[in-house]
């Protein structure tokens, strides 16, 4: 399958703004199956307090952004997953939502907040689903879930062959080398598309990428420019989950031993 991630900067809580800059770089990805877009793509990232986040949040159901996003899959035949800025009831989340010409196929609310984060926006309360898709099996992470070890294993458990991740990462280059790391000792791929340019204090850092399930990274982005990363992969390898003749990265668990890291605290 031809996979592309969009690194590109959403203007903070102006949709249309953010589409304006957003459809160029959507028409480069023409011939994508899948296209990883960066975190809050429909409202931008820095909000000064819980009630601007509140006013840039939309609903699933009646998403002017998802329900763009839903035509351009259907002028572009392919699928998109982007980052939300979703109101659900009374609460606000952080969520990855897969979208197809259909409309919605899919969300991930982010389980693990940063920062000032934890003033907006609830934890994730849907789990670690992965989707059956026609190209494999995909889940789904939202930038600092990056930290977290178990969420990506979890996923990678459940057959996803590929994890998107849409992102505003801050930390210089923590991130994009974990990802690797993780794409490698999970046997899978991962799809990294990261934002750019500044919001008050905060400097995005770029270096989209994508990584394979050997921990190369096969395509990867600049630090600060709009650019879009297209490359064919084919998710048929992360079924292949030996590391030597004798080494399986699954078989070789032993979950009888692990139970710590699901204690609570």
């Amino acid at each position: 399958m031809k996979l592309a991630c969009v690194q590109f900067s959403p203007a903070l809580l102006d949709r249309e703004e953010t589409v304006r800059r957003l459809e160029p770089l959507l028409a480069r990805c023409e011939g994508a199956e899948l296209i990883v877009l960066p975190e809050l793509c429909n409202s931008g990232y820095n909000f000064a307090d819980h009630r601007a986040a509140w006013e840039g949040a939309e609903r699933l159901a009646g998403s002017p952004f998802l329900e763009y996003l839903t035509e351009q899959c259907g002028r572009l035949h392919c699928e998109i997953v982007t980052g939300l800025n979703e109101r659900a009831g009374d609460r606000l989340y952080n969520s990855a939502v897969l979208v197809s010409r259909r409309g919605v196929e899919g969300v991930y609310r982010k389980l693990h907040l940063f920062m000032n984060e934890k003033d907006c926006f609830m934890p994730g309360d849907l789990g670690l689903p992965v989707f059956a898709r026609p190209y494999g099996v995909i889940g789904m992470q939202v930038c600092f879930d990056w930290a977290m070890y178990e969420g990506w294993r979890v996923l990678a458990l459940k057959g996803a062959a590929l994890i998107c991740h849409p992102s505003c990462l801050v930390l210089p280059g923590k991130a994009q080398r974990a990802i690797p790391v993780y794409a490698m000792t999970n046997r899978m791929f991962i799809a990294t598309a990261n934002r750019i340019g500044t919001e008050g204090e905060l400097t995005f850092t770029g270096s989209s990428l994508v990584a394979d399930p050997r921990g190369e990274i096969v395509a990867r982005a600049s630090e600060t420019g709009e650019e879009v990363l297209t490359v064919e992969v084919d998710l048929g390898e992360a079924r292949d989950k030996a590391v030597t003749a004798r080494n399986d990265a699954f078989a070789d668990r032993r979950p009888s031993v692990y139970g710590e890291l699901c204690a609570e605290e």
